[in-house]
């Protein structure tokens, strides 16, 4: 189908925050390189999101559907994200979200994008695509690893099945088709809740795992917020197995969302000046996000555990639905025991600007894929107590490269005061630990290389262009993708020393915070060989390419494996 108009992409992810931010940065990205974007999703949750930079608003086409009512008061009123519900009611939103497979068909049919951006949803975009003839792409807001682990090889070629994994034990063990050693694995506790959320049905009536497969079985290639030099060997696997091009565009790594100078909210000030009187990287930074929904148990044993640290730390905790009031979610006396070395804030938190503070040294967290990138920028130390969906096996990888310390657990999948305390004392003082503070800061320069990630984002645009019309033959009909014919090649990155800045579209929305209780050279890319092909028959000079397994960075005199 020719198109002569501007070039176009239409994004269309999944009604939960982890997944509509990175969608939100990766079109930033894009219109900053002159594609006009559509962001489609439901009116409120795009009423949530930042506001794009002035200069990009043109370029840039909110999309608002009006997220359909479902009979029953399934859904609470206004509720159109994973945010505004508990986890039993998820279910209930893909049914409300399924529906607006109508409205997208039209915009479709009435736009004609180039391409259509989705991830593991909206099953249905593939049929629309084909209707329409424009190719889809499966944009993964996880990481390569996380990728491969649920990409079986035999669910890329026929229909999903219960013949891969029968049983949560399946889960715990590292996928036969993963060739190389890994931890890529889930625990006994961890596996059960992910292998009936996973694979289980629902009151949609179609499972998450066929939507997954369905949607990566239509997409003409599969693009991963993830670069080389942090898991080559996971890129490279993931291309073997789903037979597509598989494209890093680089970590799209967020910047600052305002300057302190922007902060108006008082309480906000006051935290900043109390971060202002602590020592460089002293400071833990505690935050779980809004989609991880902790028990009583599990704040009040994290908040011993701060206290039995010793650590000064700045802990924004978004207010649980258990607690009636502020004063009930953390254990009584907690603020005058921790009065002086400790700050917690409910609500939305300033979190990039709280990562970027000079006095932040390390973080206890989740281990979400989006948290790993904005965290490892600064070059803080990792304390990972993953919980859902794809942290547990992000927190093996971070674990496995000397890059974090995980909080010890029962079987059960509980912890205790003793354990938070170990394992931040560990990260941030301890002898022990050194090699640990010493590999972050050393990853830091991998993930705040903004000229490499733009690079790498380039050619991902190169990609798009040149594909865009040819799309539906060798992509599409090939499936012939392998690994790169050149394992040992080793691409090296300096340090980036121009201060090239991206657009500032990082941070958390504010809301209503507590202070307390009482508290008042340039950077190079090596070029890829010429003769270098990937399955689309385009150059490695023109995409990403396939460069190996080899990858590293040199800092100086000294080469750092990730």
């Amino acid at each position: 189908m020719a198109r002569d108009h501007h070039f176009h992409i239409a994004m269309f992810p999944w009604s939960a925050f982890g997944h509509m931010m990175p969608f939100f940065q990766l079109s930033i990205a894009l219109a900053k390189s002159g594609v006009q974007v559509s962001f489609i999703s439901t009116s409120k949750n795009i009423q949530r999101l930042p506001k794009p930079p002035p200069n990009l608003s043109t370029l840039i086409n909110f999309v608002e559907f009006q997220l359909p009512a479902l009979e029953n008061e399934l859904l609470p009123e206004g509720a159109e994200a994973t945010v505004d519900i508990t986890s039993d009611q998820i279910q209930y939103l893909k049914i409300a979200y399924d529906l607006l497979q109508h409205p997208f068909k039209q915009f479709v049919a009435d736009q004609s994008p180039d391409w259509i951006f989705v991830d593991a949803i909206n099953h249905w975009t593939a049929e629309i695509a084909l209707e329409y003839q424009v190719p889809l792409l499966f944009f993964s807001v996880f990481s390569a690893a996380v990728m491969d682990f649920f990409v079986h090889p035999e669910f890329i070629v026929g229909e999903p099945t219960e013949r891969v994994r029968s049983s949560p034990e399946s889960l715990t063990f590292v996928p036969e088709w993963v060739d190389f050693p890994s931890s890529l694995a889930y625990p006994g506790f961890e596996a059960n809740g992910l292998f009936h959320g996973f694979y289980g049905s629902n009151a949609s009536g179609i499972t998450d795992a066929e939507r997954f497969y369905k949607i990566i079985r239509a997409c003409k290639a599969v693009a991963v917020r993830s670069c080389p030099e942090y898991e080559s060997q996971y890129l490279n696997l993931l291309e073997k197995i789903t037979t597509k091009p598989v494209i890093p565009v680089g970590l799209l790594p967020p910047e600052n969302h305002k300057g302190r100078d922007q902060i108006t909210d008082e309480s906000w000030i006051k935290i900043f000046q109390w971060l202002d009187e602590q020592k460089p990287r002293s400071v833990v930074f505690v935050g779980f996000g809004s989609e991880c929904k902790l028990t009583k148990d599990q704040v009040y044993e994290m908040a011993y555990g701060l206290e039995l640290s010793g650590l000064t730390f700045l802990w924004a905790l978004r207010k649980p639905d258990w607690a009636a009031y502020d004063v009930d979610v953390l254990p009584s006396g907690f603020g005058q025991r921790t009065h002086g070395r400790g700050v917690v804030s409910i609500g939305w938190a300033l979190q990039l600007e709280i990562l970027g503070h000079p006095s932040i040294g390390g973080s206890l967290f989740h281990s979400g894929w989006g948290s790993v990138i904005e965290t490892l920028q600064f070059g803080h130390c990792l304390v990972v107590l993953p919980l859902i969906l794809d942290q547990p096996l992000n927190a093996r990888i971070l674990v496995e490269k000397g890059l974090a310390v995980e909080v010890e657990r029962r079987e059960d999948g509980s912890f205790t005061r003793d354990d938070i305390a170990k394992a931040l004392k560990l990260a941030m003082v301890s002898e022990d630990g050194e090699k640990l503070r010493v590999r972050a800061r050393e990853v830091a320069v991998i993930f705040k290389d903004r000229k490499l990630h733009e690079n790498y984002f380039d050619r991902f645009v190169d990609f798009l262009k040149l594909n865009e019309e040819n799309i539906q033959g060798d992509i599409g009909t090939e499936n012939s993708a392998q690994p790169s014919d050149h394992p040992d090649r080793v691409e090296k990155i300096q340090q980036d020393t121009t201060g090239v800045s991206g657009t500032e579209i990082g941070g958390m929305e504010e809301g209503e915070m507590v202070f307390s209780e009482k508290q008042g050279s340039e950077s190079q890319t090596l070029p890829i060989s010429e003769g270098m092909v990937n399955s689309s028959g385009i150059s490695g000079l023109q995409v990403a390419g396939k460069i190996g397994t080899g990858f590293c960075t040199e800092v100086g005199l000294t080469e750092v494996m990730v």
